[in-house]
């Protein structure tokens, strides 16, 4: 499946996959077929053995927020048609780390999230991804 992201260069060879399996509400990173590193962001090569040799694989989605940042004005275009939003830097458990977008919690904020916080992936609506292709976590 192709996802048109717009603003994603090589989308259907290199990151097309990991758009396609957001949409399909699935967390999926790159994974070396000769050393078994998991790799995220897509690359062409395995950054630990430089093999050629990549594949897929769905992840837990579970994580550690490592850092975040609520974005309330001065976003880039892709994203300025809703602020405030939160983004923040995830290390999954499966262990590359990726940024992501943060739901807010169940007061409309996100002043419950604390850094080293437990996280797990809670897939956005198809309309969201398909609009921008992200990650979405929340508090676990």
């Amino acid at each position: 499946m192709s996802v048109d992201t717009g603003y994603i260069q090589n989308a259907d060879e290199l990151t097309g996959p990991f758009a396609a399996a957001l949409a399909e509400g699935r967390l999926i990173v790159q994974k070396c077929n000769d050393c078994a590193t998991a790799i995220m962001y897509p690359k062409y090569r395995c950054p630990n053995c430089f093999s050629g040799s990549l594949d897929w694989q769905q992840v837990s989605g579970a994580g550690q927020l490592q850092t975040f940042t609520i974005l309330r004005m001065g976003a880039p275009s892709a994203f300025d048609v809703e602020p405030p939003y939160c983004i923040g830097i995830v290390k999954l458990d499966e262990g590359p780390q990726l940024m992501c977008r943060l739901h807010p919690g169940a007061d409309g904020t996100w002043n419950s999230y604390v850094c080293d916080q437990r996280v797990s992936f809670a897939p956005a609506d198809a309309a969201e991804v398909a609009q921008r292709p992200a990650a979405w976590f929340t508090a676990a």
